[in-house]
């Protein structure tokens, strides 16, 4: 069972490292782990790959030794849990607002006695082959996680609920659809607050939290409110600022 990279920073109350990738670009996974990140948020909520390519990328993420962070496009039991097997680190699942849902979700991805998920023992996360199963099914739920997303006022109104259940690793914020709705919200609420209540419930709870962050600046200001789950870098951004830059030197070349 490989380790996590994540869990480890997590454990020692570092940052962890970690950028987003949308495509199926093996190559990134590779450069990525040779910039030194250690997570790859892979996100199948807002993007398509076929499982086949999901396999693959899987693939590279352990040759390039660097954890996958998976946003998975489904709560279906068994289509969680065979991301594990196929490789990812972890599960980062949107839209999760309840307790329950968060109790439902660690009984999909945790083997016994934490949860209730299914036994293989052949796919990539036990090395294709058939080990020792209470070594693998100990080994598995010490270094897999489950990363919840905070993007509704109700998750708001129950983070420290959901921080307390066993089995999750993490909050992570998702500022775009929580910011969204707390505009429709009559509460009072506000997306700064909102962060800082999940801030403190995952401290009260020990567990990390995360926010996708585009401003190199915001780094250092989440960082000391504790995140640890941070995102920074893309491939989305990295193309379309590639792009812009060369689309800028042939601007400049029509000017000579």
């Amino acid at each position: 069972m490989r380790r996590s990279r994540t869990l480890e920073k997590i454990r020692a109350g570092e940052v962890v490292r970690t950028c987003n990738l949308g495509h199926f670009i093996p190559e990134y996974v590779h450069q990525a782990a040779a910039a030194g990140y250690d997570c790859i948020w892979l996100d199948l909520e807002h993007r398509t790959m076929d499982n086949r390519e999901v396999q693959s990328l899987l693939t590279h993420f352990h040759l390039a030794d660097i954890d996958c962070m998976l946003r998975a496009p489904t709560l279906e039991k068994t289509g969680l849990y065979r991301y594990l097997e196929d490789g990812a680190s972890g599960l980062l699942i949107p839209h999760v607002s309840t307790v329950e849902k968060a109790e439902a979700l660690v009984q999909a991805v945790k083997f016994p006695p934490l949860g209730d998920r299914g036994i293989d023992g052949v796919g990539l996360d036990a090395g294709y082959g058939t080990p020792d199963v209470v070594e693998f099914t100990t080994a598995a739920n010490e270094e897999t996680f489950l990363v919840v997303q905070i993007e509704t006022p109700e998750a708001v109104a129950n983070v420290e609920a959901i921080a307390a259940v066993e089995g999750v690793a993490g909050l992570f914020v998702g500022p775009g659809d929580l910011g969204l709705r707390l505009r429709h919200d009559t509460s009072g609420l506000t997306l700064e607050l909102a962060i800082e209540l999940v801030a403190q419930a995952a401290a009260k709870h020990g567990k990390a939290w995360g926010i996708p962050v585009a401003a190199p600046e915001s780094l250092i200001w989440y960082r000391d409110m504790g995140a640890q789950l941070l995102v920074h870098g893309g491939d989305f951004m990295a193309l379309k600022n590639m792009l812009d830059s060369s689309g800028a030197a042939f601007d400049a070349l029509e000017k000579v």
